[in-house]
């Protein structure tokens, strides 16, 4: 056992000292020692309670003959950190959270591994942990938020986030707001609609790396308690069978999970971390293959905020088994891709599809293309990002004369002073990677478009991100961004910038003659100070192109 190496022999007596201290028995160290990715804490809602989770998966390790040690792991709550300097450290904590697994995997040899996360960059950095460090692992989620009820309709994060622009625009008073205040979230989990936890917790399960319903069983729910000790029963198993994470997660697993983003449209953030993904796992991800994929796979799912539905109605409908059942059923996945307990094939065998409203078919798909696409241009040679699928049909095709700021502040001050306008092209720049740093997610001015009813009228195009809450015309992810020299630096207002969402294109109409006069006239902005961790990051990171990677080869 990999654990034998700080355990075992004569050399090994001050260690075994050590782990005296802590109350283990010998018993308990002759058995597989596993180590347990706690990422509970106090802060994050979909976090509170991963101390239970992590006690049920324990409790299953001990039932299948393992030893269980639990060490803790950060998380940002990107809802809290929103629209302030904390949102400068969401993405960046994703590499923290990897290079911190690995550091105590490493320093002290688990023979094996499972991960609790629930939220945004802590789903997606363990699983660049666990694709890195390649030992035996697991992953069990804390689960998603039902959604609330206020104003008499169903509500989520969603409505909280666009209620300060209802009310600025006059469309919701103060007692209404409060409803929303006191309702939305109403209690633990990953908030309730295919957000980018939710996404990735999704897509963690259709990689093979977690237990049927990891992604979708509400955390209240005590069948979440059960997934757990399975999944503490099943690490051992994988231990003995020594089952590692690139045994399981291959190009099939990665175009499993890409045909399932299409058909679930989640948050666009899953073309940042899919991939790093790859990167940890030694794979190529293509991001112009995106759109070949977004172009064959009907949109079946339609969550919040894109949709009516939340993530506890996909569960009640068969959750992501049934949804691999029906795209299984017109040839798009890959059933024999491996998970951590057998095949995808055993999964569906045994799935139902048990409502059709929520799992469609595809006659009745919501569109014949995907949720994602991903955009080409002058504008964006490396691409961008959209979330089609929660586009409006009129905002699918648009042009209109750009409205520029340079910073997300700067944007939601001239959203709420009046400065855009029907028909404009919202302009965000230096909030990339590295101009950010750290590529915020600009949900505050999408939600206050979506807010103050301009979502049909006004596109929104940035070289930041978004977050999953986001809906409209929202095109992230501009590559290279504007600090890194990319055109969006030099667009200045009333420049008339042409999007095509079902072409994939998004252009700045400018010759090329007058964009050459611009960049010989000025250098994008300076970078803003920063210090410590940020500082570090910036030096390192890459283009959103590459999943905002960092980019070591020549240290």
């Amino acid at each position: 056992m990999r654990s034998d190496l700080m355990k075992q022999g004569v050399e090994r007596i001050p260690h075994r000292a050590l782990f005296r201290a802590l109350g283990l028995t010998d018993e308990e160290l002759e058995r597989p020692i596993i180590g347990i990715v706690n990422a509970q804490n106090e802060v994050i809602p979909g976090h509170m309670h991963l101390d239970q989770i992590a006690e049920a998966v324990k409790a299953g390790v001990r039932m299948a003959g393992g030893t269980p040690l639990e060490f803790p792991a950060i998380g940002v709550c990107d809802g809290i950190a929103m629209n302030h300097e904390g949102m400068f450290y969401s993405l960046p904590s994703r590499e923290h959270i990897a290079d911190s697994v690995e550091i105590m995997a490493n320093a002290h040899p688990f023979d094996g591994l499972v991960f609790i996360p629930n939220c945004d960059k802590i789903v997606p950095g363990m699983l660049m942990a666990a694709l890195r460090l390649n030992i035996p692992a697991i992953f069990c989620s804390g689960g998603p938020m039902l959604p609330g009820s206020a104003n008499g309709k169903q509500v989520a994060l969603t409505d909280a986030f666009e209620a300060p622009g209802a009310v600025k625009a006059g469309k919701l008073d103060a007692a209404q707001a409060q409803e929303i205040v006191e309702h939305a979230c109403p209690g633990c989990g990953s908030c309730a609609g295919m957000f980018t936890a939710n996404s990735m917790n999704c897509l963690t399960e259709i990689l093979g790396l977690g237990l049927p319903g990891n992604g979708t069983i509400p955390a209240v729910d005590s069948h979440r308690i059960l997934l757990a000790k399975h999944a503490g029963m099943r690490i051992v198993d994988l231990v003995r069978e020594d089952v590692r994470p690139r045994e399981i997660v291959d190009q099939r697993s990665i175009q499993n999970a890409l045909t399932v983003d299409m058909a679930l449209g989640c948050s666009t953030n899953t073309m940042l971390h899919l991939p790093a993904i790859c990167h940890e796992a030694g794979l190529e991800f293509d991001l112009r293959g995106v759109n070949a994929v977004s172009d064959r796979v009907p949109h079946l799912v339609k969550l919040n905020p894109a949709g009516p539905h939340c993530l506890v109605h996909l569960n009640e409908a068969g959750g992501l088994s049934a949804v691999m059942k029906r795209l299984d059923s017109m040839g798009l996945i890959h059933s024999a891709a491996r998970t951590v307990e057998g095949t995808w094939a055993q999964r569906i065998a045994a799935a139902q599809i048990r409502d059709e409203q929520v799992i469609r078919d595809r006659e009745h798909a919501y569109s014949q293309t995907g949720g994602l696409a991903v955009l080409y241009g002058n504008l964006a040679p490396e691409g961008a990002v959209v979330k089609r699928g929660a586009v409006l049909p009129q905002m699918l095709v648009h042009t209109g004369p750009a409205k520029c700021f340079d910073s997300e502040e700067d944007c939601c001050a001239g959203l709420y002073a009046g400065k855009v306008v029907p028909g404009d092209v919202v302009v965000i720049r230096y909030e990339g990677p590295q101009g950010g740093p750290g590529m915020r997610e600009m949900l505050s001015p999408t939600a206050a478009l979506a807010g103050m009813g301009l979502d049909s009228t006004c596109a929104l195009v940035t070289d930041g991100r978004f977050s999953g809450v986001s809906r409209g015309a929202s095109i992230g992810h501009l590559s290279p961004e504007a600090a890194a020299g990319g055109l969006l630096a030099y667009v200045q207002d009333g420049d008339p910038i042409a999007i095509d969402i079902p072409n994939h294109a998004i252009q700045l109409l400018v010759s090329e003659e007058e964009i050459a006069r611009r960049r010989a006239a000025k250098a994008p902005q300076p970078p803003k100070q920063v210090s410590g961790y940020l500082k570090r990051y910036r030096a390192l990171v890459t283009s959103a192109s590459r999943g905002a990677i960092l980019d070591d080869s020549g240290l």
